[in-house]
């Protein structure tokens, strides 16, 4: 079994929210252990929600989730949310609803006092956590007057003291700007390759979603598109037909094919774009 299994999931939002609407219907989908997945969608596609019913913080309306095996749909206990969220852990869109201490230290090691860790694997933990996201340099300052592109990686240090093998990050760069985008990517890059954590990118950014081994794109029906980087954005039709845009590399070399230079598609990254390009000319000229 894959390390998340999601069997038919639906899940509708009930009165009190005042939305009332399916927003999930009967989904399936897994992830395997030590993969990045990215998941795409419009605004209204259930991308959010998913990631939340991943984490217990919703539970689904029918269908079943299991995480490591543990089917996380059978109850909803106490023990069971501790022993899922040690799986998995989730860093959210705005850092500022996620650090609660004044002390930057204070609030990465407030996860693993809560699960009652010894101090000083927690200090080991903390020091550990704070390092993996260059932030050591950080431990003793107040997280209020840092950038919101070093909150944010206060804030996934926080999820990794709590040591879990597969974080969500639920558009966790959309609030940041360029330069923060590219250091949270980094981060989550270096968390998949050198730690093996697996990875789960909720984002609207297409250059983000090229890092990953695996895109999932989700629509009002469900999934409507998967597969590698280069499969998914060589179907540009479909791409514009959900409202989203290819990268812009993917986007040009699309473009040119069209007007005739000899470039395969779902090209992805600049610089392959750049070589696919003078491949293209070189072999005009010949």
């Amino acid at each position: 079994m894959s390390y998340i299994e999601i069997k038919n999931v639906s899940f509708s939002y009930d009165e009190e929210s005042q939305e009332n609407k399916t927003v999930l219907d009967n989904v399936s989908l897994s992830v395997e252990r030590g993969e990045f997945v990215a998941i795409l969608g419009r605004n209204g596609s259930g991308k959010s929600t998913l990631a939340k019913l991943m984490n217990m913080i919703l539970v689904p309306s029918s269908g079943e989730i299991y995480i490591d095996g543990i089917n996380i749909t059978e109850d909803t206990s106490d023990e069971l949310l501790l022993k899922v969220r040690k799986k998995v852990g989730m860093v959210f869109q705005n850092p500022d609803n996620q650090i609660f201490a004044t002390i930057v230290e204070e609030d990465v090691a407030f996860g693993p006092e809560n699960l009652g860790i010894e101090s000083s694997e927690i200090r080991r933990r903390v020091d550990e956590a704070l390092a993996t996201v260059d932030m050591s340099e950080y431990a003793r300052h107040a997280p209020h007057k840092l950038s919101g592109g070093q909150k944010q990686r206060i804030a996934i240090a926080g999820v990794l003291a709590m040591d879990p093998e597969c974080i969500i990050f639920d558009e966790s760069t959309s609030m940041l700007d360029p330069h923060g985008r590219a250091e949270i990517s980094a981060v989550m890059q270096k968390l998949n390759k050198e730690q093996g954590k697996t990875i789960i990118h909720i984002t609207h950014n297409m250059d983000e979603a090229e890092l990953a081994d695996r895109i999932i794109v989700l629509d009002e029906v469900g999934i409507r598109l998967e597969g590698s980087p280069k499969e998914v954005f060589s179907d540009i039709k479909t791409i514009t037909e959900l409202g989203l845009e290819a990268p812009q590399a993917t986007e040009l070399c699309a473009r040119l094919a069209g007007k005739g230079f000899d470039i395969p598609l779902g090209i992805i990254g600049e610089e392959s774009c750049a070589q696919a390009i003078c491949a293209s000319l070189s072999s005009k000229k010949k």
